[in-house]
């Protein structure tokens, strides 16, 4: 087994910004795991908020590079484990490895990815496509270049109920709001009901993840579903969701990649939590990866490739949100020549 890498600088279409964050170029580390006959792609994109870089991760890699070239495990689970020792530090590295693995070990068995879990595409959500903050007009703009039946808007600016009030005169589409930690609990009650009114399915992450008072009051407060984001990165944070988040909102890079999010999966429907998977920004490799966790799924934020203008790979494509999966085997995603 060889293990590869493929370093990227994904070009936006439009700066994208956040309530912590703004950029224009999103470098990525899509990881291969290659022997003579199949080929298994992963990614992680790199993350200044959790301190992550495409060196660091393949410096992580790097210190487990023998027990992955040594072939010497027969699932992607297995891996995941003999590795996490040397990876607990970097889950975005071991997200990038563990969707090869998992791509990997499908081909093998000459399956889909949901195949190889034992899954079917029937009925599955629709993904929503993102709206970063910007001046309103550019926000509006962006809208109308991409039709689609569900936003999700960034906010965490002084003025974000008339963005979404503007945003709502322009389109008839399902919104979902995403105030990324900067609002009070306050705040959040108070701007839950105009939300309802404006077509608001539910508000991710309104409050700094060690609010716990305040997301309690939102919790009993609130007349939106509340969803977690950055309260909910690791599996053990799962269950510190229950009384305060109607549902979690998982990514593969943070939590450690798909063989961790099935758990989270499994242990928040044992909670009554809804489900989703958010993505951070990958290109088609990450995002084929998510798109084997629809039938698991009750919403789900996919639209990274769409964001991107130099796409390094094919893989699921998009019609009005609806997920199309290639004619391939494993993930589906491949690397362009």
């Amino acid at each position: 087994m060889q293990l590869l890498f493929h370093p990227f600088d994904l070009q936006l279409r439009h700066t994208f910004t956040i309530a912590h964050d703004s950029r224009d170029i999103q470098p990525t580390l899509i990881v291969e795991l290659r022997d003579s006959e199949l080929s298994g792609l992963g990614e992680a994109t790199s993350n200044p908020y959790y301190g992550i870089t495409i060196e660091n991760m393949i410096e992580s890699l790097g210190t487990a590079k023998a027990i992955i070239e040594s072939g010497a495990y027969n699932s992607a689970e297995e891996l995941w484990n003999l590795v996490r020792p040397a990876l607990k530090s970097n889950s975005f590295a071991q997200c990038a490895l563990d969707e090869a693995a998992h791509d990997f070990f499908a081909k093998k068995k000459n399956q889909r990815l949901y195949d190889s879990w034992g899954l079917h595409i029937d009925n599955l959500p629709l993904t929503n496509f993102t709206i970063g903050i910007d001046t309103i007009e550019k926000m509006v703009s962006k809208m109308k270049e991409l039709p689609w039946p569900i936003y999700k808007i960034k906010l965490g600016t002084n003025e974000d109920l008339r963005i979404v009030e503007e945003l709502r005169k322009n389109t008839n589409a399902l919104f979902r709001v995403d105030a990324n930690c900067a609002w009070t609990a306050e705040q959040t009650v108070a701007f839950a009901p105009e939300l309802k009114k404006l077509g608001v399915e539910f508000i991710e992450q309104p409050l700094a993840a060690d609010d716990i008072d305040g997301m309690k009051k939102v919790f009993a407060e609130s007349v939106l579903p509340v969803l977690a984001d950055e309260s909910c990165i690791v599996e053990s944070d799962v269950k510190s969701c229950e009384g305060l988040f109607h549902g979690i909102n998982i990514k593969l890079t943070k939590c450690g990649g798909p063989t961790a999010a099935k758990r989270m999966i499994t242990e928040a429907k044992s909670l009554g939590m809804k489900t989703m998977i958010g993505c951070m920004t990958e290109s088609s490799v990450g995002i084929s990866s998510i798109a084997h966790f629809l039938p698991l799924l009750d919403y789900v934020d996919m639209d990274g490739s769409l964001l991107i203008s130099n796409d390094p790979a094919s893989g699921v494509t998009f019609d009005y949100g609806r997920i199309i999966f290639p004619d391939r085997n494993g993930s589906g995603a491949m690397l362009k020549a």
